[in-house]
């Protein structure tokens, strides 16, 4: 199956690629910005086109996230997958029950795992704070992460070419 996936995504344009795998959830732009600079991408395209890959799932996911959860929580193995990524957002969440838009921005915004927009999306859900906070908030923590990576990875490449050279 992966190696099937794998292969389709090989017929696309590389920046559709990146744009997929910032929008997956377990990479977000965390894996995006470094795929795309392994592509050969200058930093600042690598950078826009991870964050609009992961900003492109936040608007329909904060409209579709909870009926979607009510209507599969109906299943025992979807009811635990859930309880599951309830309790690990919330257990990560103390700024966003304290500052509520403006934690969910922070909590979005440090590029670790389970606190990405996806991440933020059920944290939204779960705090129940509305949509424009909401929205406005994630997509600014993943600006924010992505400057983040992006410095990360920079420092790398020149650290990485200190060494080499």
């Amino acid at each position: 199956m992966l190696n099937f996936i794998l292969q389709y995504l090989n017929q696309l344009p590389k920046e559709l690629i990146v744009m997929i795998v910032g929008a997956l959830p377990i990479s977000e732009l965390r894996g995006a910005i470094p795929l795309a600079l392994s592509f050969g991408m200058p930093l600042v395209k690598a950078f826009w086109l991870s964050v609009l890959g992961n900003c492109i799932i936040v608007a329909p996911a904060l409209f579709l996230f909870e009926p979607v959860t009510k209507v599969l929580r109906k299943f025992k193995i979807w009811a635990r997958f859930f309880d599951w990524v309830f309790e690990r957002t919330k257990k990560n969440s103390d700024a966003i029950q304290k500052y509520e838009a403006l934690g969910l921005a922070i909590f979005v915004a440090i590029p670790l795992p389970m606190t990405g927009a996806w991440s933020g999306v059920i944290a939204a859900s779960l705090f129940k704070i509305r949509f424009r906070y909401a929205f406005i908030a994630i997509v600014a923590g993943v600006i924010c992460a992505g400057l983040i990576v992006g410095a990360l990875c920079a420092l790398g490449m020149l650290s990485w070419k200190a060494v080499a050279g």
